[in-house]
């Protein structure tokens, strides 16, 4: 069976992200081991909350050399929400470095009239990686769920995998570059389209895998 890690840094719910793994067919391991998260087959960082905490919390488990080396590795990694966030360089949320995988900061939405901040609740993607793995068998603008007040602008536009409208502002929703996907909205929130973006995941994890 396919054995995916799920870090556990006290920033959030994992359960209903192993969940939603689970049902794709994967073990999905909580875990904030760095040997369990090496020997895995897949690595999946998820989190909620603020920025420098999460950061912090990584540094002081001794994880961030684990999971730069899974990335590194070639090993599918999968981020969410803020597990997107904290791979890039900063965030003007806090003042802490990020993990610096993906060049790029983290910005706030701008105030306009009438723009709820927090964006909450479901939006439409606009794919600009359609041959990503992560959208096989999705509608042409699937609906996911969103909760969040800070979104990441890569320094390079062809890591985005898709983006979102909210007000006037279009931002990344996604990033996909070779073996490194990370996404801002809750796949495990988002329904059907949620669930298969996770399938999607662990059928490139079981490919990669030696039967």
């Amino acid at each position: 069976m396919t054995v995916i890690a799920v870090i556990d840094y006290d920033m959030g719910n994992l359960h209903s992200a192993c969940k939603g793994l689970e049902k794709a067919g994967a073990i999905a391991k909580i875990t904030d081991s760095p040997s369990d998260i090496e020997r895995a087959d897949a690595v999946v960082l998820p989190g909620v909350g603020s920025f420098d905490p999460a950061v912090q919390q990584l540094r002081s488990r001794h994880l961030v050399e684990p999971i730069k080396n899974a990335i590194a590795s070639g090993k599918p990694f999968l981020g969410i929400c803020l597990g997107l966030q904290i791979l890039f360089d900063g965030s003007e949320e806090g003042k802490e470095p990020g993990l610096g995988i993906v060049p790029g900061v983290v910005r706030r939405f701008s105030s306009e009239p009438g723009l709820t901040i927090p964006h909450m609740g479901w939006n439409t993607l606009e794919i600009t990686q359609p041959n990503a793995e992560l959208w096989r068998q999705l509608p042409e603008q699937p609906w996911v769920y969103f909760v969040h007040s800070y979104y990441v602008d890569p320094v390079d536009p062809k890591i985005r995998a898709a983006t979102i409208t909210h007000g006037s502002q279009t931002v990344t929703a996604a990033i996909a570059r070779d073996n490194l996907m990370a996404v801002q909205f809750h796949p495990e929130k988002s329904s059907t389209s949620g669930l298969q973006i996770l399938s999607n995941f662990v059928a490139q994890v079981q490919a990669k895998v030696p039967a």
